[in-house]
């Protein structure tokens, strides 16, 4: 740290200001952790959710394909 080379009240309020800074940066590190935890916990509360959703995508995709079989015409 600069405080222990210099000796200046500069020199210690940048020691100051560095500290703090790390400080809050752990700070925001562990808030991260805890979000980490509660999107892990969100996940595996709806992970059968995705399954049941998916299912309903893949019919309402198969109700959109076109019919395999030619329809017969109707008519003259």
């Amino acid at each position: 740290m600069a405080a222990n080379v210099l000796n200046s009240q500069r020199a210690i309020e940048a020691s100051v200001y560095v500290v703090r800074a790390f400080v809050r940066m752990r700070e925001a590190m562990s808030s991260d952790r805890e979000l980490a935890k509660r999107l892990d916990a969100l996940e595996k509360k709806y992970a059968s959710h995705d399954v049941r959703i998916r299912g309903i995508f893949d019919a309402i995709r198969s109700l959109m394909k076109p019919p395999t079989k030619p329809r017969r015409r109707i008519g003259f």
